[in-house]
């Protein structure tokens, strides 16, 4: 087995093919081929099913790529040891959040300390955001309740009760506040399977005998955001991500309240990267934690 196998077993994995692996790596095709298949012959196994169009990775595969993913995170942590003067003058952070409205006072101070360094924000449901950390596609996510487990390292940047919301010339628009019981009476605009928002909403709900049905489901909370506005519903979202939208109207759920915490985490086996460590300590220090 040699370094460069295990190199482009890695990148065809985490790229989807061999010649995007060929182009992250300034080699040919044929060569990371050849390397691919080499490492397949010595240890008689198949990393990659290549029936179908797209390359899918095995589950052998699988398993060797989570190897990978932790050989390759050292390597990169030994280089920007090596490097350290240059370690945060540059480089790039990949953050997937639920809500990039939790980042905002982060990211202008971090990216005034470390100008060079390029900051890269998808969005996804709290599923997606865990999925995403695990297979090292994103190096620190922000998710609406982080998972109990000792592989992450979390740090919790709010606490905000649900909030119901609806168009502010709709027929809800007199609501000045709603119970559960009122909720499953009402055309709900709910997240999609995977949100913590609606899990939050429907254990809850649920606790009290209530079973809430979405009259409108969809994927992100701008389409939720958008539907709500047009009149068709009423939406649920955390008093922290309500914002400032005239065509909106702020109505709170009584009963008691059903608390929403936002929190940073990244894998704890990453948190020597000099990157990583810099920005959960920035947002630390803005939570007020030593």
């Amino acid at each position: 087995m040699r370094y460069v196998q295990l190199r482009a077993f890695h990148y065809v994995a985490i790229h989807g093919g061999f010649s995007r692996a060929a182009e992250a790596l300034h080699l040919t095709q044929p060569a990371i081929s050849d390397q691919v298949r080499k490492l397949e012959q010595e240890y008689d196994i198949l990393l990659f099913d290549r029936r179908k169009k797209q390359v899918i990775v095995t589950d052998s595969g699988q398993k060797l790529l989570e190897i990978t993913h932790r050989l390759f995170e050292v390597e990169n942590q030994a280089l920007e040891l090596l490097s350290e003067s240059r370690a945060l003058s540059s480089g790039s952070l990949r953050i997937m959040a639920d809500s990039a409205l939790h980042l905002l006072h982060i990211l202008r101070p971090f990216r005034e300390k470390y100008p060079g360094v390029h900051v890269s924000v998808r969005t996804g449901n709290s599923e997606e955001v865990v999925a995403a950390l695990l297979s090292y596609e994103a190096d620190i996510g922000v998710l609406g309740e982080a998972p109990e487990r000792r592989d992450f390292k979390q740090l919790q940047l709010s606490s905000t009760p649900l909030v119901a919301f609806a168009a502010a010339d709709s027929g809800f628009s007199d609501m000045t506040s709603v119970s559960l019981r009122q909720l499953a009476k009402v055309p709900l605009v709910l997240r999609e399977r995977g949100s913590m928002t609606r899990q939050k909403l429907e254990d809850a709900a649920l606790r009290s005998g209530i079973k809430l049905v979405a009259a409108v489901e969809a994927e992100g909370r701008e389409a939720i955001r958008e539907i709500v506005a047009s009149g068709a519903g009423v939406g649920i979202v955390s008093e922290a991500e309500f914002g400032h939208d005239p065509r909106l109207i702020r109505i709170p759920i009584t009963g008691e309240p059903i608390h929403m915490d936002e929190a940073l985490i990244c894998l704890q086996e990453r948190m020597n990267g000099k990157l990583i460590r810099a920005f959960m300590s920035m947002a630390g220090n803005k939570a007020g934690i030593p």
